[in-house]
């Protein structure tokens, strides 16, 4: 029997490829598949993942910062007169200019609604409207009502309440009225207020207890009676309670001062003198 030669058949000819193509699947399969490119570790994809997530935190912070609620606006809108006022002045140049006057008068009950907001024409000539703090301009006073129907309205206000505000001494005295000390909650003379003893300026306060910004440039007295109020009222239990105990002490020391002793000679006098 005669050997017969088997020809081996080229699987790409079998398959029925191109030439070409076949000779560049031989080139791909003799370098071998490229390997894959590790796989990134967790500190790498929380590193890589970082920045994307810190934009998604930020954007509900600046939101936040637009939509925050000003602790100065009022809960609700009950403008009754309340046991509890607040008050501040703005006030005007008169005289030489260096004397100040009532030029503005606000007023708002323990919620912080305004129950009283009333522009004051001066008695004297203004001859300074210190608009850049008190944000009072000549037009303002033009139609203001005069000095003593504010003064009297608000000395009816005030009566019998308790009267808040900063510096309240200031105000009382261009109003040209006083208040019973027992009766006053000045936020400028609270103790835990106070800073190595001095007295701060509300705006300081304001910023560091209720995280508000006021007083940036011209004053509004209404949210300035607003921040002092609402100070007294975050404190107010304590700011009561010492309150109390300063006047039980005073009342305590007055029973124990000594009482004064009859003159010598108020002894010796004889009421009933003997008729001669």
């Amino acid at each position: 029997m005669g050997s017969s030669r088997v020809k081996q058949k080229n699987p790409s000819n079998q398959l029925g490829l191109n030439p070409n193509w076949a000779q560049l699947q031989q080139k791909l399969k003799s370098h071998g598949p490229k390997p894959k490119p590790p796989r990134p570790s967790n500190n790498a994809q929380a590193q890589t993942q970082k920045p994307i997530l810190g934009k998604r935190k930020e954007r509900p912070d600046a939101e936040s910062d637009d939509s925050r609620i000003n602790p100065l606006v009022p809960i609700n809108d009950d403008s009754s007169v309340t046991d509890v006022i607040g008050m501040d002045c703005e006030m005007v140049g008169v005289g030489q200019g260096n004397k100040s006057a009532l030029g503005r008068v606000s007023l708002v009950n323990k919620w912080g609604n305004v129950i009283y907001d009333e522009f004051a024409r001066p008695i004297e000539r203004v001859v300074d409207f210190r608009t850049e703090i008190s944000g009072i301009r000549p037009r303002d006073l033009r139609k203001a009502k005069d000095f003593q129907v504010v003064q009297k309205t608000v000395a009816e206000i005030m009566k019998g309440r308790i009267l808040v505000g900063h510096a309240l001494h200031n105000d009382l005295k261009v109003l040209l009225l006083s208040h019973p000390k027992k009766d006053l909650r000045d936020t400028s003379e609270y103790q835990p207020f106070l800073k190595e003893g001095g007295r701060r300026a509300l705006r300081y306060l304001a910023a560091e207890f209720l995280g508000v910004q006021i007083q940036n440039g011209e004053h509004c007295p209404i949210d300035d009676a607003r921040a002092a109020m609402l100070l007294y009222q975050k404190n107010r239990k304590v700011w009561e309670k010492s309150v109390k105990d300063k006047i039980r002490l005073q009342q305590k020391q007055r029973r124990r001062k000594p009482k004064k002793k009859a003159k010598q000679g108020d002894l010796l006098v004889d009421h009933n003198p003997s008729t001669s």
